[in-house]
């Protein structure tokens, strides 16, 4: 099965997104939406931001796979675009799962 190649490159990206949003948001329960989406896209995009320093220990860590899925390699605004996404998201489901039911009444 073959996937477009923006689901390919990218989704990863807009899924790290949305989990940033709900380890936040599970994590600061008393906060509201808009600021832990807000505190969201800040460490995604200090996370990408850290990509762009290199020192040999880092380099050596991210050539490994840990590495990799915990830092990256390259930096990225495409990837900041896909986290504020993932991060959009995933505050739209939390205020639509969120939302009182009406009550019927028989």
């Amino acid at each position: 099965m073959h996937l477009p190649f923006v689901a390919v490159k990218y989704g990863g990206s807009l899924l790290w997104g949305a989990m940033v949003y709900w380890l936040l948001a599970t994590l600061f329960v008393a906060i509201g939406r808009f600021r832990i989406a807000a505190a969201a896209l800040i460490v995604a995009v200090l996370v990408e931001l850290f990509r762009l320093w290199h020192t040999p220990t880092l380099d050596a860590f991210r050539l490994t796979t840990a590495g990799a899925l915990l830092l990256g390699r390259v930096f990225s605004l495409w990837n900041i675009l896909a986290y504020a996404a993932g991060i959009a998201a995933a505050l739209v489901l939390d205020c639509a799962l969120s939302r009182p039911q009406p009550r019927f009444e028989s």
